[in-house]
């Protein structure tokens, strides 16, 4: 199969694109032939090496995708071969930058008919992560007030727009370019990073998602009442310590599974949350879509097309 992989880590230099062998159908698993992959920014992180030094090579990066079902492994009755389907790589699994992968069947879901293949892929490892965060772990209510960090970005987009369907007041960060597509998501206040700190303008928030990392991540919890809580995914695999007794530090578990990738889809049929704005690239110019991923100030989503 073709792939995008990498030898070492490294700058998007690093990537490669060539064959690799196709993927073994294990129990419980099916092979995908991917037809799209996202790009996230975990990606460029892990290629870089900022989550830990690689020793297995060659190593293909990818956490969602798109596609249709090629093999089904033994125990498997829920697909059959030709099923569209999509989803996320079981956690500490990547690999969707190629043609073929093996996944557990369990953690897939069938793709709506109303979504493409493209489409698809951005709504999977985004949502989730915004659907864990926003629901799962910050367990945001009607009428409460949320700071959004990086509003613009595909996993913050995704929580704007369901928080808004949950009933909460919200208010976002980002650079002046991309305000007016913010306050269409639904965005009640949009704060201009560039021009404005957002520690002198925002407060008594029931709770922040901070999705951008670095000072950002300890200066959100300034804005937070007394029992409120911040959720971080930007700050690395555990919640940043509190400066603040009375306010709480989650860091969201992104877990797999079929219901949350099947709510995801019933909050888009709803018209709660819709697609990001949609950059596609070859799988063969995964380091290009690296660089543009790597200078974090996307507005939406980065999708590689395979097939």
């Amino acid at each position: 199969m073709k792939a995008t992989y990498m030898e070492r880590q490294g700058g998007p230099e690093v990537l490669t694109y060539g064959d690799l062998p196709d993927p073994v159908v294990a129990p419980g698993e099916v092979v995908i032939d991917i037809h799209a992959a996202s790009i996230n920014g975990a990606d460029w992180k892990v290629r870089a090496g900022h989550y830990a030094e690689m020793t297995e090579f060659p190593y293909v990066l990818g956490r969602d995708f798109s596609g249709v079902v090629s093999e089904v492994g033994e125990g498997v009755d829920d697909f059959a071969i030709g099923d569209a389907v999509f989803g996320v790589c079981d956690a500490g699994q990547e690999g969707t930058y190629a043609e073929k992968i093996a996944v557990k069947a369990s953690i897939i879901a069938k793709k709506p008919d109303n979504l493409s293949h493209v489409e698809a892929a951005t709504l999977a490892l985004t949502g989730l992560t915004a659907l864990v965060s926003v629901e799962d772990t910050i367990k945001l209510q009607p009428g409460e007030k949320i700071l959004i960090q990086g509003g613009a970005g595909g996993v913050a987009s995704y929580a704007i727009q369901l928080a808004k369907h949950i009933g909460a007041h919200v208010i976002t960060t980002t650079s002046a370019a991309n305000i007016d597509y913010l306050r269409d998501l639904g965005a009640d206040e949009i704060i201009d990073y560039n021009a404005q700190d957002f520690t002198e303008i925002v407060s008594d928030c029931d709770a922040v998602f901070e999705t951008v990392g670095g000072d950002v991540t300890q200066r959100s919890f300034a804005v937070v009442k007394s029992g409120g809580r911040v959720a971080s995914i930007a700050s690395g695999p555990k919640a940043p310590e509190s400066p603040r007794a009375d306010v709480e530090s989650l860091r969201p578990a992104v877990g797999r599974d079929r219901p949350h990738l099947e709510r995801i889809v019933e909050l888009f049929d709803a018209g709660a949350i819709r697609l990001p704005e949609i950059t596609t690239y070859p799988l063969s110019e995964a380091a290009a879509a690296h660089r543009v991923s790597e200078g974090r100030h996307l507005r939406g989503k980065l999708v590689l097309e395979i097939r």
